[in-house]
């Protein structure tokens, strides 16, 4: 029997992770059929179209099997989530989900790969405590709230925080341009957030920093498009965006920016010494480490990282191709600008705001609120976002300017 396919993605329902689940059918819920199911009172059994900027939707054909096998994983009587981290089971288990996203990023020997916990928001203190010394100087491009979390996070450590960009004046709708800014020789490194999830504004280049390491926020973006590790010394991304539930932090760093430690660095944060654990100095957040290789062998069932890049590509197109023909809706961000992921969009009159939200949970097409520091709506449409998701969005877009 052909593997069955998940809507128009066009992704096998065939997963090959560390517990041998077999093929999972899934069926594609219109938005019609949502509204009808609720009618009937027929809630329990419908999915609706989460446009969370996270944690945010994840594979149904990933969940499926998770709660296919939430008792008795791999047929050991035990649920992933009561195993030992330590037993022979789940390490083999960490070992495929991080040789399956080093597979997908081609990510190259000389650099390690850490599961940790808190989110990426730890390593706005983890990278500066790692990687510097007191009153060594840094560089910072500011292009968002989460690019200023990070710099703030950098103040705390007796540091030159150097920022040679500040897209604050446009409020957060712009990217430097290329050639732009200049960073100091003596920097440790220059960060930047290749995608601000709250603004909807992501960089169509890779910033050059000539030999200061690039550091890079990648948490809303990392696995929707290849990457090209080998031009960063340090990438982190927190999971509950394209990799599974929050609480998990990916950190891929190069081997030769390991050991700088400052003494006072928590041990949980140490990069070294959890690269010296592999991940299992603490316990790690099993159940997402299991999560985040189910959805890498997803990822690869559709076509890899080229793949998903075009899907992703064609949902954003799509959306923001029916924004920019209306004259009820707009998208503030200057467009080499705009996020594949996370799309802003105003309503001409924001007093409807109210009654847009609502019409359109009803619909099946939920959590569509922009962030409360912007306001308006954001359509989050990451890997798991199937485009039918969008063509329902820009149906009840349509309807509801009509009726305006």
């Amino acid at each position: 029997m052909p593997p069955i396919l998940w809507a128009d993605m066009g992704i096998p329902c065939r997963l090959t992770p560390c517990s041998g689940g077999g093929p999972t059918s899934v069926g594609v819920t219109s938005r019609d059929e949502i509204a009808d199911a609720r009618i009937s009172g027929n809630d329990d059994s419908v999915r609706v179209f989460n446009f969370s900027a996270g944690p945010a939707q994840l594979p149904l054909p990933v969940l499926e099997q998770a709660a296919s096998e939430l008792t008795s994983w791999g047929g050991s009587g035990m649920s992933v989530l009561e195993v030992s981290h330590r037993g022979a089971d789940f390490v083999a288990c960490a070992a495929d989900a991080e040789a399956t996203l080093r597979r997908l990023l081609a990510v190259p020997e000389s650099y390690r790969v850490l599961f940790l916990q808190g989110g990426a928001s730890a390593q706005f203190a983890g990278i500066p405590l790692n990687l510097t010394a007191p009153g060594d100087t840094v560089a910072y491009l500011n292009t968002g709230q989460w690019s200023a979390k990070a710099i703030k996070q950098a103040g705390a450590y007796e540091l030159d925080v150097v920022v040679p960009a500040d897209e604050a004046a446009s409020s957060y709708t712009t990217t430097p341009e290329p050639g732009s800014f200049t960073v100091p020789e003596a920097a440790r490194y220059l960060h930047y957030t290749p995608n601000e999830t709250i603004g909807g504004v992501e960089f169509d280049y890779v910033p050059e920093a000539g030999e200061v390491p690039l550091v890079a926020d990648f948490s809303s973006t990392i696995l929707s498009r290849p990457i090209d590790v080998s031009r960063y010394g340090l990438i982190y991304a927190g999971a509950q965006k394209n990799m599974g539930p929050s609480g998990l932090a990916v950190v891929i760093v190069r081997e030769d920016l390991l050991g700088r430690a400052r003494p006072v660095t928590p041990t949980v944060l140490d990069y070294q010494k959890m690269a010296d654990a592999d991940s299992m100095l603490n316990t790690p957040p099993t159940f997402a480490i299991y999560l985040l290789g189910l959805i890498g062998h997803w990822i690869e069932d559709g076509g890899g990282l080229e793949a998903m890049a075009e899907r992703n590509r064609a949902k954003a197109e799509l959306l923001y191709g029916f924004i920019d023909s209306s004259d009820f809706y707009a998208n503030p961000v200057q467009k080499r600008s705009r996020s594949w992921m996370n799309v802003p969009f105003t309503l001409a009159d924001p007093a409807r705001d109210a009654d847009f939200l609502a019409g359109a949970q009803a619909a099946g097409l939920t959590n569509l609120k922009g962030h409360r520091s912007v306001g308006g709506m954001r359509a989050s449409i990451y890997n798991a976002m199937p485009i039918e998701g969008v063509r329902a969005l820009i149906d009840y877009m349509t309807d509801f300017a009509a009726r305006a």
